[in-house]
C-alpha cells in the first residue's frame, strides 16, 4: 500500500507571506545597506522576476535567473502548479570581505498554478543567458474558472 500524500493546505497563503517577507527584507536592506546579506532557504525563498505571457495558444513563462547554473535551476509539475526553483551559489572563493552584496545568493523559488488538464508532456523549458523560459503547450486557451454561487447560510436556533 503506498504512503498517503498530503497537500499544504496553506500553500497559497505561503507564498504571500513569502513574498510580503521578500519586500519587506528588501525595504529593510535598503535603510541598513545589507541587501542580499544572509543566505536564503526554502521558507525565505528569493522569487526571480517572472512574465507570464500568451504566445497563440501556449503559455510562456519566463524567469530572470542569471548567474545561476543550468544544473542549479529545477523546473516541476506537481497537482496543477508549476514550481521552479533552485538556487544561486557564490563562487569567490578565497574572498574575505565583501563591500558590497546586493544580489540575493541562495535558494530561490517560484510556484505558478496552471489551468486544470496540464500534463508533463506538455511542458518545455529552455534556459540560456540568465534567462529560463517554461513553454506550457494549450495552457493560454484554457476555459475560464467557474464560478461557484454561494447561499445565505440559514440561522442557527
Amino acid at each position: 500500500m503506498t504512503p498517503k500524500r498530503f497537500t499544504n493546505p496553506f500553500h497559497g497563503v505561503m507564498d504571500m507571506i513569502t513574498e510580503m517577507n521578500r519586500v519587506s527584507d528588501a525595504m529593510a536592506s535598503i535603510e541598513t545597506g545589507h541587501a542580499g546579506h544572509r543566505e536564503r532557504g526554502y521558507a525565505d525563498a528569493w522569487s526571480p522576476p517572472t512574465d507570464i505571457l500568451a504566445r497563440g495558444a501556449d503559455l510562456i513563462i519566463r524567469c530572470e535567473v542569471p548567474g545561476v547554473y543550468e544544473e542549479d535551476v529545477s523546473v516541476s509539475l506537481s497537482h496543477g502548479v508549476l514550481t521552479i526553483s533552485g538556487e544561486r551559489r557564490r563562487d569567490e572563493e578565497g574572498t574575505v570581505v565583501h563591500y558590497s552584496s546586493e544580489r540575493f545568493m541562495g535558494a530561490f523559488r517560484r510556484e505558478i498554478g496552471l489551468p486544470d488538464g496540464i500534463a508533463e508532456s506538455d511542458i518545455e523549458a529552455d534556459y540560456g543567458e540568465g534567462l529560463l523560459e517554461v513553454v506550457v503547450r494549450g495552457a493560454a486557451n484554457a476555459a475560464a474558472p467557474k464560478r461557484i454561487s454561494v447561499a445565505r447560510r440559514k440561522r442557527r436556533s
